[in-house]
């Protein structure tokens, strides 16, 4: 099977790339290949190519400049999933597009299912919302949150080197969803992709925690490997306190069930992945 990753130089898209089954035959493309605002390009890139399969990681995800470049985030991420739609009709192709919580409203008070009404927030949001407009039923559509890898740019990161910069830190503590260890998620799209499925799934990491809580346990883990020197006073803060110019969802917790039950998997608490990804970032590091 002819397999297509875009967005190979980002997190999910270099896990896609390390746990690639036997049976994919691979090709990994990002901006330094195509330009996915150039839909023309795009399109032509991907008939030419015209894989069985493909696997769309790219994405604009700079959630806060999103507000003041909408046109730029809608381009990729909702034009070019247009183009690959076109093109993958044309040869007889799916996409499997990743998407994200921030398509909905955060108001609701039990986990968001594959099928709920979306409301975004933010242009991030309203764009990705659009990009999954773009899908065919027999595509496959797999939202996720909160993802984090080894050595890529994330929350995960980004407090370990505020850590070791300042001695007191505030968190946002109102803000609740899951964390998403980018390798879970690719074996995830690669179970999925196996199983033939189309249609609207969910992937994150089991468990409900705000990003206080998260930050709490990355000093805890972090300095438990040695990549803290110390642990410094956490504080949590309310959104009101950390004010940004997009929007976010305050409960974004996303319902995995029939994602576990079609692949007959159990959750994996959020932790044990966190724990997993440090011990690769001590290799790193």
């Amino acid at each position: 099977m002819k397999v297509l990753i875009t967005g190979a130089s980002g997190q999910l898209g270099g896990a896609l790339q390390r746990l690639a089954p036997a049976w994919a035959e691979l090709n990994a493309i990002d901006s330094n290949d195509c330009d996915f605002t150039d839909v023309s390009m795009l399109r032509a890139r991907l008939t030419v190519e015209a894989p069985d399969v493909i696997l769309n990681a790219a994405a604009y995800t700079a959630v806060d400049k999103a507000e003041g470049a909408e046109d730029l985030a809608r381009a990729i991420n909702a034009d070019a999933i247009e183009a690959m739609v076109a093109a993958m009709a044309e040869t007889g192709g799916k996409l499997v597009h990743v998407s994200t919580d921030f398509v909905f409203d955060g108001t609701a008070t039990r986990p968001y299912r594959p099928d709920d009404t979306r409301n975004p927030l933010s242009a991030y949001g309203r764009t990705k919302a659009e990009g999954e407009d773009h899908l065919r039923p027999e595509d496959l559509l797999v939202r996720t949150a909160w993802v984090y890898e080894a050595g890529g740019a994330n929350f995960v990161r980004t407090m370990i080197r505020l850590m070791n910069e300042r001695e007191e830190l505030g968190v946002v503590a109102d803000q609740v969803g899951a964390p998403t260890w980018a390798t879970g998620l690719a074996r995830t799209l690669w179970a999925l992709v196996e199983k033939g499925a189309t249609g609207t799934f969910h992937h994150c990491d089991d468990g409900a925690i705000s990003w206080y809580e998260f930050a709490v346990a990355i000093a805890e883990e972090a300095h438990a490997l040695g990549l803290v020197a110390r642990i410094p006073a956490i504080r949590p803060i309310t959104t009101a306190e950390y004010p940004t110019p997009a929007t976010r969802p305050a409960y974004s917790l996303l319902d995995c069930s029939a994602t576990r039950a079609l692949l007959g998997e159990s959750p994996v608490p959020w932790r044990d992945n966190l724990r997993l990804m440090l011990k690769e970032e001590a290799q790193l590091a």
